[in-house]
């Protein structure tokens, strides 16, 4: 289940980053080609003024002259919003807060399902538990829960098994033993499958804050790219660019703060359910033990027959 969603969730990521590349690179074409347009028309409304010029005076001809100067250098704003923050960042920057945000929905996806599943186990095996606390024999207390399919039928089944299989064997130690045995495989299975999904909150935890820190290395690195291109060390140049490696950064804690969270809870939870687990186990010794006694009253030896003799 864990295994489709992740790689349904990569073939989503690839194909929104390969769109969200595509869409920028039009809108960059689209701003060079206003740009160019808007721009050729002065030339000749330079050149124009440039012929009157002559003429006049050299005061005039300087602030003329000065004039398209100050239109050729414009002053760009850059909106700090997250999302123009991610559309202006690099490639590489893009594709780390893309996997970072998937590995966020799965966090929360897992919290979910686990959520409903502890609660759903938890009520169950305490009902259970409850139903079989007067009961006298194996038998009895498989008839009590019926078809409940708790970890509890699992253990009554398996205790029956090993009675009916031990059938005419006159060592009662042997008999708790062999369904000891079984009881730990049992309990062991059940760990494994309620603990199913907690590895990959520790990974998506323990990783994302790195991923995200490569994410803000990779813009920084970019950015000091285009401050050497520009050769200067504005503010207004600087500042974008590293706001966007910094969005990187924010995006791994946000995946890895939930993560760690959740874990830890579901760590306590798990531990509690494994206690009812634990009871279920003994319960289910108990009621075997009863039966083996119970068993050995009913058909006393014959050497006991002898001596009432």
């Amino acid at each position: 289940m864990f295994r489709t969603v992740l790689k349904v969730g990569v073939v989503l990521a690839f194909v929104s980053m390969v769109t969200v590349a595509l869409a920028q690179q039009t809108t960059a074409g689209s701003d060079q080609k206003i740009s160019t347009g808007t721009t050729a028309p002065a030339v000749p409304s330079s050149g124009a003024a440039a012929a009157p010029a002559a003429s006049a005076d050299n005061g005039a001809a300087s602030a003329d002259a000065a004039r398209p100067l100050k239109n050729t250098t414009p002053v760009t704003l850059h909106e700090l919003s997250p999302w123009s923050m991610f559309l202006a960042a690099d490639i590489i920057v893009k594709a780390v807060m893309i996997g970072l945000a998937f590995a966020s929905l799965v966090t929360w996806t897992i919290f979910i399902a686990k959520m409903i599943e502890l609660s759903v186990v938890q009520r169950r095996l305490r009902a259970a538990l409850h139903t079989i606390a007067d009961s006298r024999s194996l038998a009895e207390a498989q008839f009590a829960l019926g078809a409940s399919g708790t970890i509890l039928s699992s253990l009554l089944s398996a205790a029956m098994r090993e009675g009916r299989l031990s059938a005419g064997i006159s060592s009662d130690a042997g008999v708790k033993e062999r369904a000891a045995s079984s009881f730990a495989e049992i309990v062991r299975a059940e760990a494994r499958r309620i603990r199913l999904g907690m590895g990959l909150l520790a990974t998506i935890g323990a990783t994302s804050p790195f991923v995200g820190l490569f994410g803000t290395v990779w813009g920084i690195m970019n950015s000091f790219i285009g401050i050497s291109k520009s050769q200067t060390t504005n503010l207004a140049v600087v500042a974008p660019g590293i706001a966007e490696a910094l969005l990187a950064t924010a995006f791994g804690l946000v995946a890895a703060i939930p993560a760690v969270i959740i874990y830890n809870h579901f760590a306590r939870v798990t531990k509690g359910y494994l206690e009812l687990v634990g009871r279920s186990s003994g319960a289910a010794g108990r009621l075997l033990s009863r039966d083996l006694d119970r068993t050995h009253v009913s058909s006393p030896r014959p050497a006991n027959s002898r001596a009432a003799e």
